[in-house]
């Protein structure tokens, strides 16, 4: 997930939702200079915001999670209904031999795409440490984004090639495994099909930003050159999943479709 630059912390989320300018001096609302706008949005206002978009409970182990009913549930189901629509059309157009002679596939994204962290980034406190995370996701025990685990079982059942693209390292690959497993997604789960980021031996396709000697991919050049990969290999990708704008750019997907994530920001 936090494969490039991160926009940590609720200040920063406050700079994108105020539309804030930074700059030296102080201002204010009442007072604003020429390097601000307005006031940021209030950061105990955005927390509890977050907080009710997602309805966040804990459950019986003190664990975050997401109510069924809320906001963002109904957000999910929206999206994820839409892609269903889409992938059912693609299936049938590579059926009738509309596909050019490339077999459909899609394309997803884990972490907050598959995988919800609101607990981690509640108890964080909307901060990101590659110590904590690395041990929050080896314990593989993060609940679904509502609505995947069944988006991802539709699509294989459409003869529709899944694939994951990840900026998860590759040493946390049983931990995606063993978590996806867990939540129903038991779907071409094999390193041919689940990609993840390699720095100590990056791939060939990669090489125009990263060596073994050094990664210099940023995250739109990680995830479009591999999703170019998947397109070499004889599929067309009719459907390119993800919660950040960073996991959709870069083009080789014939759709796009972005999952709500207002607790960090990928670049």
């Amino acid at each position: 997930m936090r494969s490039s630059i991160r926009i940590a912390g609720l200040a920063a989320a406050c700079a994108l939702a105020g539309g804030v300018v930074y700059g030296t001096g102080a201002a204010s609302a009442d007072h604003p200079n020429g390097n601000t706008t307005a006031e940021p949005h209030n950061i105990g206002e955005l927390v509890n915001e977050i907080k009710s978009y997602y309805g966040a409970t804990q459950d019986a182990d003190g664990v975050w999670q997401a109510a069924p009913d809320s906001a963002y549930a109904d957000d999910m189901a929206r999206v994820t209904a839409k892609a269903e629509r889409s992938i059912d059309k693609a299936a049938k157009v590579s059926k009738g031999h509309g596909g050019h002679g490339k077999k459909p596939a899609v394309v997803f994204d884990i972490d907050d795409t598959l995988l919800l962290s609101l607990d981690y980034e509640i108890k964080t406190n909307y901060t990101y440490n590659s110590a904590s995370w690395a041990d929050y996701v080896a314990k593989a025990d993060r609940p679904a984004v509502p609505g995947t685990p069944e988006l991802v079982r539709y699509a294989a059942r459409k003869g529709v090639t899944v694939f994951y693209n990840s900026g998860l390292k590759e040493s946390q690959r049983a931990g995606a495994v063993e978590n996806l497993k867990k939540v129903g997604i038991d779907v071409n789960l094999d390193a041919g099909h689940l990609f993840l980021k390699d720095t100590a031996n990056p791939p060939a396709y990669l090489s125009d930003c990263a060596t073994a000697a050094a990664w210099n991919c940023t995250t739109v050049q990680y995830k479009s050159g591999t999703r170019h990969h998947i397109e070499s290999l004889g599929y067309d990708i009719v459907g390119n999943f993800g919660d950040q704008y960073s996991d959709l750019q870069g083009g080789y997907a014939d759709k796009t479709f972005k999952f709500p994530n207002p607790t960090y920001f990928v670049e």
